[in-house]
């Protein structure tokens, strides 16, 4: 996942107890490791429906928090790795421009 997000660009990581952030400007990211999985989430300017997210929350019109969970690091495909792209931008604050 790290390798994936600092793919994007500059990001800062920060660690705490029970889970892993991911920052530019805001969160954008974050992941909770588990004994045989990653949980975490990211946030997009958009509801994007997934067979990958098991939720979705709207915090704002422009910030709903995509929920999932990755088993494998197949998991982490292209098509994921462009929802952390996106979710890099909406952490730049990209969207609001």
């Amino acid at each position: 996942m790290l390798r994936a997000v600092a793919g994007c660009g500059p990001v800062t990581v920060l660690p705490e107890k029970t889970r892993i952030a991911f920052q530019v400007r805001m969160s954008f990211a974050q992941v909770s490791p588990r004994r045989r999985w990653l949980d975490g989430h990211v946030v997009l300017a958009r509801r994007l429906p997934h067979p990958r997210f098991r939720r979705i929350e709207t915090i704002s019109p422009r910030n709903h928090v995509h929920h999932f969970r990755l088993a494998s690091a197949s998991d982490v495909d292209r098509v994921f790795l462009g929802r952390i792209r996106e979710a890099y931008s909406v952490g730049a604050q990209e969207h609001l421009r």
